[in-house]
């Protein structure tokens, strides 16, 4: 069974005034990483965000059904707090808490009621998994604001990876940071791929190229095309793809 499935999935913000995703129907493999790519406004970002239900702080109306591990994250039994525990989120800007590095990856564990030795433990081993705790191992103390950009998108990582979840969505997580961050954070997505299942949302067809396994090309709302990475960028079979990725539009 994939990790996750849509079905139908369709999502209306402003009244039904803007009809944001139409129908769309995708499996998403456990343990490996799917890039979202296409232009701007053309429903990436409403998809990833429809995957633990962040659209609704947005008044947006979801129709359709989302199956993670088989169970509709729509269902009104669902606990949406417990969902987004399960599902992470890193965004496109580095957004730390404004408090010490050691804060930021605590708060999670610490509002979820961990024991204190096992937070210890757990911001140790979240740095370790983000590439970050070489750096700021010293610094545990300092203030977040304190890192360069990339280290701040690593901590958010690790921030996410704190509440131990299944599945982590980036929404852009290198368009703000400079070409050495940027390779970094790659590395660090193919090594997480391994405990965790990735959906990534991307500008950059080079970087969907180079990290994912499967790729999903969405314009208008719509998911054209869905497949293996190598397949849609080397064997084209829809000309909306392919004139998106040779630079016709976007």
């Amino acid at each position: 069974m994939s990790k996750i499935d849509t079905l139908a999935l369709n999502v209306y913000y402003g009244n039904r005034s803007v009809h944001a995703l139409k129908d769309v129907n995708i499996k998403i493999e456990a343990n490996e990483i799917t890039a979202l790519i296409g232009p701007s406004g053309c429903g990436k970002t409403t998809f990833l965000r429809a995957l633990n239900r962040l659209n609704e702080l947005w008044g947006a109306e979801t129709k359709g059904i989302v199956l993670i591990d088989g169970i509709d994250i729509y269902d009104e039994k669902v606990d949406v707090v417990q969902l987004r525990m399960k599902i992470g989120m890193v965004f496109q800007w580095p957004n730390p808490l404004p408090m010490s590095i050691y804060d930021n990856v605590a708060y999670g564990p610490r509002i979820h009621g961990m024991e204190k030795s096992n937070v210890e433990d757990i911001v140790v081993e979240s740095l370790k998994k983000a590439a970050l705790w070489d750096e700021v191992k010293k610094r545990l103390h300092e203030h977040a604001l304190a890192l360069s950009g990339g280290q701040q998108q690593r901590l958010c990582i690790a921030r996410a990876l704190a509440v131990n979840p299944e599945i982590i969505l980036f929404d852009e997580p290198c368009s703000a940071l400079d070409p050495i961050s940027t390779a970094r954070i790659e590395t660090l997505l193919r090594e997480l791929k391994h405990e965790y299942t990735i959906v990534i949302v991307t500008h950059n067809m080079q970087q969907a190229a180079r990290v994912s396994d499967f790729t999903g090309f969405f314009l208008m709302g719509e998911l054209i095309e869905f497949g293996n990475t190598a397949d849609i960028f080397e064997r084209l079979k829809y000309k909306r793809t392919e004139d998106y990725i040779t630079g016709r539009f976007g």
